[in-house]
């Protein structure tokens, strides 16, 4: 007899694969699991269902337990294992532009993605690339208003997650010209979050191994393969577009062999937020990261 597991994600988007190839593809059914899902309600964090205990694990980042450390106190909930490795924002121009270098932004009025991450992020890229943030025009118009607004003439560039970038490609509304994540590295971008009191639990373990045969699946599996699966949790993108972004995402090695937050991915993603002023100083690992529940 299976058990209800419930999942939710703070957005959904192909770009979490390595999760939702875990309903999509069978491995937690395969562990006795009848999974649900669920996406978090617009302003509201999936962190608070852990809280509620209406859900179990959450996609999450681990920015997220920044803030509470910052003010001294003890996150709610603790981040257990990747699922992206890398910022999966893309720049998409209105045109063609394969010589394309950050310094073009200067001037430009590019629809920058105002969300508390991804904006952290694209101002550290542009560090990164030697341009100046205060340099362009970065227009800040709502997440799921942003495409409505570039495809009806707003700004020369758009900043977004897919597979909105590759939908504009396959429209010939615009061409992608840049990646965030190419311009950072490795970070710890998104993760999967629970209670210390669940981890602890068997649910949790079997939750594991169902998500590492997931992931495992994502990295070897041809784009094609994996959209096909996954097809029926995306019925208004064309089957060519969400293949086109899980390939693009599985080029870019968002999707890592190994599924711990590393150190080193940790520190990054502390670099980042420190450059954007969000916190004011480094905060240990062990405050906001834990082990995956089957590595004892």
């Amino acid at each position: 007899m299976s058990d209800e597991i419930s999942i939710q994600f703070t957005r959904f988007s192909a770009f979490y694969t390595p999760l939702i190839a875990t309903v999509a593809g069978g491995f937690l059914k395969e562990e006795g699991f009848q999974p649900k899902h669920s996406i978090a309600p617009p302003g509201t964090s999936a962190i608070d269902g852990l809280v509620k205990g209406t859900v179990e694990v959450v996609q999450s980042a681990p920015s997220q337990g920044l803030g509470p450390v910052e003010k001294g106190q003890r996150p709610p909930a603790v981040h257990f294992a990747q699922i992206n490795e890398m910022d999966g924002f893309f720049l998409t121009a209105r045109h063609p532009d394969p010589a394309f270098t950050w310094d073009r932004l200067k001037g430009k009025a590019v629809l920058v993605d105002h969300g508390v991450q991804p904006l952290a992020m694209f101002k550290y890229a542009c560090r990164q690339r030697g341009l100046d943030y205060s340099a362009i025009d970065a227009v800040d118009v709502p997440s799921g208003q942003m495409d409505h607004a570039f495809r009806n003439g707003q700004g020369d560039y758009i900043h977004q997650q897919g597979p909105a970038p590759q939908q504009l490609e396959r429209d010939g509304v615009g061409h992608v010209v840049a990646s965030v994540g190419q311009a950072i590295g490795a970070c710890a971008f998104s993760s999967l979050a629970a209670t210390r009191e669940w981890l602890e639990t068997d649910r949790a373990r079997r939750f594991m191994r169902a998500y590492r045969r997931a992931r495992a699946w994502v990295v070897s599996t041809p784009a094609a393969r994996i959209a096909e699966a996954e097809a029926p949790f995306f019925p208004e993108t064309d089957r060519t577009v969400l293949t086109a972004t899980i390939a693009a995402y599985q080029g870019l090695g968002c999707w890592t062999p190994h599924v711990e937050i590393t150190r080193p991915a940790f520190e990054v993603t502390l670099d980042v937020f420190l450059h954007a002023g969000l916190i004011t100083r480094r905060h240990r690992y062990e405050d906001v990261i834990t082990l995956p529940p089957d590595s004892a």
